[in-house]
């Protein structure tokens, strides 16, 4: 599985586009990329969030082991337009408000558990902004398509709320890095022949990549 296939398979897992996979698919770099978009602090941050949403299991590192952090900074600087990448880093800033707001810390000097519990919170408001985006997105889009011919190389997509970009980005760079492609998942350097009925029991790790 590379990197493109990973991006389908987390398209799937979300039930729609990834933010910024149009431009990734055609080799990013976004119209307008800004530059130093994220500070050291801010990398820090995302590996912090990218953690509590994957964390270290027993023998498996997690997602800041992974360095997901900077694969972030890369995708939004590279792959995400000036609208989203504006989305993303104000994002950052949102999150360590309802922090302080709820908890009189930033985000990274939570415990674990008070990490866990602040996303799930904010998760929650997350899916319900996505399914009005959603909905106000493809009834737009219908009614210009009434009245409009939209060439099929024209890619839109619906407006997210950070935490999702945030969610998308730790799936899909995790389990496309080295650590989540041989440690989170069963990984055979020379794979045999395709076995349609290998065993498989409920826990067992999936395969990662070939």
């Amino acid at each position: 599985m590379n990197r493109r296939e990973a991006l389908s398979a987390v398209s799937v897992i979300f039930g729609g586009a990834i933010v910024g996979s149009n431009i990734f698919l055609s080799g990013c770099k976004a119209p307008s990329p800004k530059e130093g978009l994220f500070s050291a602090e801010d990398i820090t941050f995302l590996d912090t969030v990218g953690e509590t949403i994957i964390p270290t299991s027993p023998g498996i590192p997690g997602a800041k082991e992974a360095k997901i952090g900077e694969f972030m900074k890369t995708i939004v600087t590279d792959c995400y337009t000036p609208e989203n990448q504006k989305v993303f880093t104000d994002g950052i800033v949102q999150l360590n408000e309802e922090s302080n707001k709820q908890y009189k810390k930033d985000f990274v000097k939570l415990t674990s558990d008070e990490q866990s519990k602040l996303l799930n919170s904010i998760d929650k408001s997350a899916k319900e902004y996505d399914k009005q985006q959603s909905e106000i997105f493809n009834k737009s889009m219908a009614d210009y398509r009434k009245t409009h011919d939209l060439p099929s190389e024209v890619k839109t997509e619906a407006k997210r709320h950070y935490l999702t970009m945030m969610k998308q980005l730790t799936i899909w760079g995790y389990f496309t890095s080295e650590i989540g492609a041989t440690k989170a998942q069963r990984y055979v350097p020379v794979p045999g022949k395709f076995d349609g009925a290998y065993p498989y029991k409920k826990g067992d790790k999936n395969f990662g990549p070939a």
